[in-house]
């Protein structure tokens, strides 16, 4: 998997891709939340489910059918006053599922493990991307706060972390450009 910091990264790179007008606390919680929640699936391990199982690591939670039923959930339960009648309760849907499928995106680019069964509960076949430049993150803390932890975060920096600084700036510029752009016009309107 890659580390629970690419995984929020990616999701504020998504989150920070539209103006959303919702309350901002409750979006990013909710925005980094679902970012990580996939794997929550590694509690399996704890009740002696297997890595393979439909329900075990990678599994269940990381499929696109998971990602749209908790970006439904959560317009459902975060946002009851946007419904999911309107426009914007379903740009929001879009939203949050894709941060929830993007845990399983980036885990489909690492090195390790048995793959990301995608398309759970049609087919429980495990998929890597073609590409894989992302070291595996170790599961657990300890195993983290390591040499090997250390080699995973900067393979997610090269892999990860760049691209998307590069998509949080060419996004900053393009705002930035556009709000001068406004600016000159309201300038010479009042001329």
């Amino acid at each position: 998997m890659a580390s629970a910091f690419s995984h929020a990264l990616v999701a504020y790179a998504i989150g920070q891709s539209h103006r959303w007008t919702v309350d901002p606390q409750r979006f990013w919680f909710l925005t980094i939340a679902c970012s990580i929640l996939p794997d929550l699936d590694v509690l399996a391990f704890a009740v002696g489910i297997p890595y393979r199982h439909v329900l075990g690591h990678r599994g269940l939670t990381h499929s696109l059918v998971f990602a749209v039923v908790i970006g439904i959930a959560v317009v459902r339960f975060g946002f009851p006053h946007l419904g999911l009648r309107s426009r914007h309760g379903w740009m929001l849907v879009a939203h949050f599922t894709l941060v929830t499928a993007s845990h399983g995106f980036l885990d489909a680019l690492t090195d390790g493990g048995l793959g990301v069964a995608f398309f759970v509960p049609f087919d429980d076949e495990r998929y890597f991307f073609p590409w894989t430049p992302v070291k595996v993150s170790p599961i657990g803390v300890s195993r983290f706060i390591s040499e090997r932890g250390l080699h995973v975060l900067g393979s997610e920096l090269l892999w990860i972390g760049i691209p998307v600084g590069i998509w949080l700036a060419g996004m900053w510029a393009t705002r930035r450009c556009s709000r001068n752009k406004e600016d000159q016009g309201s300038v010479e309107r009042l001329q």
